[in-house]
């Protein structure tokens, strides 16, 4: 029988590597030669390992080259969603991307994601976004009288909004969206998913005003089904096949 050797890799075998970011920046209060308020590219070169994450490279510059630098993270294992950013133009969290997978030979662009007012560098306003989502009233909201234990639900039952429960509010699919982009009133795909999640769940009774919601203007009507939503998540929910479901129920007027 063959000993397996489990003993960890020595982080200097690890390949090593220089990578380029190039960061698009914005100070509200100006920065050198830059006017408060105005776009600019600044580029960073960083010592990495192949298997470094973005946010590991992003900690280097802030920590070591520019402490200015500014971008939101939290738990950095792809739970909190608070570091997504346009990485190499896609949506993605910095804290799951490898700079291995980013072809690092060249240089590395990082956005802040779109559609939202740019705060400082990497930093948006979420609150639009958020607004959004307390619109579609996102809590359970059950009839009856109150069990003296759970609120017992089947396995089936449950399944049909599994995907969605999924959903960590990165903004990731809603910032990927072209009509999110141009229209000031849609909700955008994560309102949608967080609505879908409580539609679906048997033992809410709010679907049909949550519904209502979702048939106004700014509602479901608004997809044009791109899929950049789905392709964006990051939690690989099928963003694109919960707005189309929550559509049918609106043409069907059947759950």
């Amino acid at each position: 029988m063959t000993a397996v050797d489990d003993a960890p890799i020595a982080v200097d075998e690890i390949a090593t590597m220089t990578v380029t970011l190039r960061i698009r920046r914005m100070n509200p209060e100006g920065a050198g030669e830059h006017a408060a308020g105005e776009d600019y590219w600044e580029e960073f070169q960083v010592e990495a390992h192949a298997t470094d994450r973005l946010l590991d490279a992003l900690h280097k510059i802030k920590w070591e080259q520019d402490g200015t630098l500014a971008f939101r993270r939290s738990c950095a294992h792809g739970v909190c969603g608070s570091d997504a950013m346009r990485i190499n133009a896609r949506n993605r969290l910095a804290c799951k991307t490898l700079l291995k997978d980013l072809n690092p030979a060249k240089p590395i662009l990082v956005e802040p994601i779109a559609g939202l007012p740019v705060e400082k560098d990497l930093i948006v306003d979420m609150e639009p976004f958020f607004a959004s989502y307390r619109e579609i009233m996102p809590f359970l909201m059950p009839s009856g009288p109150t069990p003296e234990r759970e609120r017992l639900q089947s396995p089936e039952e449950r399944e049909r909004f599994e995907d969605t429960t999924k959903c960590i509010m990165c903004a990731a699919c809603t910032t990927a969206c072209p009509v999110f982009w141009s229209d000031g009133q849609y909700f955008g795909p994560q309102a949608i998913v967080g609505a879908h999640r409580f539609i679906f769940d048997s033992r809410d009774s709010g679907q049909w005003d949550r519904l209502e919601i979702l048939n106004d203007k700014a509602g479901v009507w608004k997809c044009r089904t791109t899929f950049n939503c789905t392709e964006a998540c990051p939690r690989g929910i099928e963003v694109t096949k919960a707005i189309s479901e929550v559509k049918r129920v609106l043409n069907t007027g059947e759950i």
